[in-house]
């Protein structure tokens, strides 16, 4: 074959492989350590350290565990994942009660875990936290 040119069939062959071959090892490098999970939500309890961290009326982001964790009241938690919705990555940061997705710009309410700005249109999944011996524990008990 070497000598003969391309043929149309042949190029458009190589160019669908590589396509291919590259979606291949973007869809590798999302299971990252901050990148999109397979499930978004814990699978097992998560020690998530002192519940007095969260502030009365705030929330604050473990982008490490993939959660948020809102505190309406004292005493009073509410937990999402922290996974956008859109396409998987991990929220950024939290600005004026709302939890910011890097790659897209979508925005989240923390304290509903409602999409607030697309492309995301689907809520932030909410996870079951409680308060053991002073710590947040998140996910199935």
């Amino acid at each position: 074959m070497s000598g003969q040119p391309a043929t149309r069939r042949t190029v458009l062959k190589g160019a669908a492989l590589a396509g291919t071959a590259g979606l291949g090892v973007a869809a590798c490098s999302t299971e990252s350590k901050l990148g999109h999970a397979r499930t978004p939500t814990p699978t097992a309890p998560v020690d998530l350290g002192a519940a007095d961290e969260v502030p009365v009326g705030g929330a604050r982001l473990y982008r490490e565990q993939r959660l948020l964790v809102h505190r309406p009241a004292q005493g009073e938690y509410r937990a999402f994942s922290a996974q956008c919705t859109h396409a998987g990555c991990v929220l950024d940061k939290i600005e004026e009660q709302e939890g910011n997705c890097p790659c897209h710009g979508s925005r989240f309410d923390v304290t509903t875990g409602k999409a607030l700005k697309g492309p995301a249109t689907v809520p932030l999944p909410e996870v079951p936290v409680t308060v053991r011996n002073g710590k947040l524990i998140a996910g199935p008990q």
